[in-house]
């Protein structure tokens, strides 16, 4: 009994493996058309990438002041310094100015040197803030800082509002979508091709540049003129980018 059931058991793995290769070929057949058609429709397309940019006016300086003292002692310069920020501090708070804050406290050796020699002949302490302020009134604001106390107009920057901003590039990601959109136009047009669908969209971006700033050279001959401080902001640009993956 056992050799027929040993005999039985070739027969059948004889079988199996005779009928083995046709199911491949059956499988290979069957699948084959599929995959060429999913190369096809991965390989058969065109990537275009457009652009978009929106000039916006700025209305809010962005503003960085400081106090500046030197004298004998690190003690009387720092308490004279903390004194003038403390009173330029309280004017910008009454004027109702958007995100003040301490951009920096430094108190530092003044040295001299004489035959090589390097010796302290006394300390500087700086004091800094920033804040945020309509242009409108930004050259008003620094002529009474500088009364209040400030000896020091480190940079003055030009931006939109947030909301502008954020409308300007909704604005520029339209732009771009249609500039890559009649891109690719173009491209079928000129060849002769119809397009079928997108299959792949990217979003590269949509900032603003850093906006214009004015630095402490610029910025201390504002604080030094006779008459009042004129201050006048520019335009912003935020640009956009988008990339189209068409099928053909």
């Amino acid at each position: 009994m056992s050799q027929i059931a040993l005999l039985n058991s070739k027969l059948r793995a004889r079988k199996l493996f005779a009928t083995l290769p046709l199911v491949l070929l059956v499988f290979l057949t069957a699948t084959q058309p599929g995959m060429a058609q999913e190369k096809e429709k991965i390989w058969r397309t065109l990537t275009v990438t457009g652009k978009g940019e929106e000039s916006i006016p700025t209305s809010i300086s962005e503003i960085s002041l400081g106090v500046e003292i030197q004298g004998k002692t690190a003690q009387e310069v720092q308490k004279e310094a903390a004194r003038r920020s403390s009173a330029v501090v309280d004017f910008l708070k009454s004027r109702n100015v958007e995100k003040l804050q301490t951009t920096g406290i430094r108190l530092n050796p003044v040295y001299s040197y004489n035959n090589n020699v390097q010796r302290i002949t006394g300390y500087a302490a700086v004091n800094t803030v920033s804040f945020r302020v309509a242009t409108e009134k930004a050259g008003t604001i620094l002529d009474a800082a500088v009364k209040a106390g400030a000896t020091q107009i480190n940079s003055i920057s030009f931006v939109a509002t947030d909301e502008a901003i954020a409308s300007a590039r909704q604005q520029a990601l339209k732009e771009a979508t249609q500039d890559a959109q009649k891109q690719a136009e173009a491209v079928f047009n000129s060849l002769g091709i119809q397009s079928k669908e997108v299959v792949s969209i990217q979003v590269n971006g949509a900032s603003a540049p850093p906006p214009p700033m004015l630095y402490r050279d610029e910025a201390s001959k504002l604080a030094s003129a006779d008459v009042s401080t004129p201050v006048i902001g520019g335009e912003q640009q935020v640009e956009a980018s988008v990339t189209l993956q068409i099928s053909y």
